[in-house]
């Protein structure tokens, strides 16, 4: 899975929101995160349009969470800004068919979309805003061959 900027600053300003628990203007979540505000502000406004945010105008405005951090998951956030999680040339998994030897083709990638799912759908920006990762999660990041780097062949 390749998680662009994109993803990555509209995750990190969520769990931003979330930590700070109040609302909080984009210069300010951009200077927080060290995001670049000008790309900050188009994923503020995607996440508002997703119904993850909520925003009020004015100089006392901002941005705030629009329900609680713990119902807001990481899958969540990246549909909201990049659509859906696993897609073979632009289709969703179990779309896809494949000729003769290569049919299981189709399973392995619905394994891939499964287990994206089994940490994004299950991790909320509450999670990790406190620190307290679910503990599948924690067991995942905790095996040292989750952390090698597989050079490209």
């Amino acid at each position: 899975m390749h998680v662009t900027a994109k993803v990555d600053y509209a995750v990190r300003a969520m769990v931003e929101l979330a930590h700070r628990d109040t609302s909080a203007q984009m210069d300010q979540l951009a200077e927080a995160q060290e995001i670049p505000p000008s790309f900050l502000r188009g994923i503020l406004a995607e996440l508002r349009r997703a119904g993850l945010l909520a925003s009020q105008s004015g100089p006392s405005g901002g941005y705030r969470l629009a329900r609680p951090a713990s119902q807001i998951t990481i899958a969540q956030i990246i549909r909201a800004v990049e659509g859906p999680l696993a897609q073979v040339r632009g289709l969703p998994p179990n779309e896809v068919a494949y000729p003769g030897p290569a049919a299981p083709m189709q399973d392995v990638w619905i394994a891939v979309r499964a287990n994206l799912r089994a940490v994004l759908d299950h991790t909320t920006i509450a999670q990790i805003a406190s620190g307290k990762l679910p503990a599948a999660v924690r067991r995942l990041a905790a095996d040292p061959e989750a952390w090698d780097v597989i050079p490209p062949r």
